[in-house]
């Protein structure tokens, strides 16, 4: 009876001090590596000093429950009852933010399990590709894509024609958000949402607005390559 209890409760293995301060420590020095390369890669609005903090100290707090536990079953469905009393209220609103969270939280149970080789290893490598996408420009589309808005002193047939044929010569696709008319003349104001064909266009696209006399005022405003709405 008592070996099988053993089996299904896991072996009573103490951990010696060191082994316990050896993985806490490592834990905290590969997670403040994933917390400085997010820093450094880092290309959004809301930057959270107190994320960087729960991204570390979650990461040591994930090893001492794994040393904890162990591969005892009870030990593990009690601190899984006591999690599920908890509720974390803070939406972490970008995917990457929430990878980087869970790759420290990885590197937890990696220490708290005494595999160092999987932790230093999975470090390495995934903040290595981290910074290998933060560089190029894998998936990103913004920078071809902008917001332009022009006056448009008579609006007629013909002065929508000259428009469609200036986007379709610099845009890949074009799509119009809005026109604001004026109730004392017949100007409006045109918003366009465009992707272009090659960015250098921004400029030729400004020109051919300027240099027609039915429109005023033309701008453009590209979006940044770092920011995807």
């Amino acid at each position: 009876m008592n070996e099988y209890l053993t089996a299904f409760f896991g072996a009573q293995e103490a951990l010696t001090p060191p082994q316990i301060v050896g993985a806490m420590i490592l834990s905290f020095l590969l997670s403040m590596v994933f917390a400085v390369v997010y820093q450094a890669t880092f290309r959004g609005f809301t930057y959270s000093r107190s994320y960087i903090h729960t991204m570390v100290i979650g990461s040591m707090v994930t090893c001492m429950l794994i040393m904890a536990v162990g591969s005892n079953l009870a030990r593990g469905m009690g601190i899984l009852g006591t999690l599920a009393i908890i509720r974390f209220r803070t939406p972490v609103r970008d995917p990457r933010d929430a990878m980087f969270l869970f790759a420290c939280l990885g590197v937890g149970i990696a220490c708290g399990s005494r595999m160092p080789s999987v932790a230093l290893t999975g470090t390495v490598l995934i903040n290595l590709a981290a910074f290998i996408l933060h560089w190029i420009p894998f998936a990103s589309r913004r920078e071809y894509e902008g917001l332009l808005r022009f006056s448009v002193a008579e609006e007629n047939q013909e002065a929508r024609q000259q428009i469609d044929d200036i986007l379709i010569k610099y845009c890949d696709s074009f799509y119009a958000l809005g026109v604001r008319k004026s109730n004392q003349d017949r100007a409006a104001e045109y918003s366009y949402q465009l992707r272009l064909i090659d960015p250098s266009y921004k400029h030729d696209i400004i020109k051919d607005f300027s240099s027609n006399e039915r429109f005023h005022d033309p701008v453009l405003m590209m979006q940044r390559t770092t920011v995807e709405l």
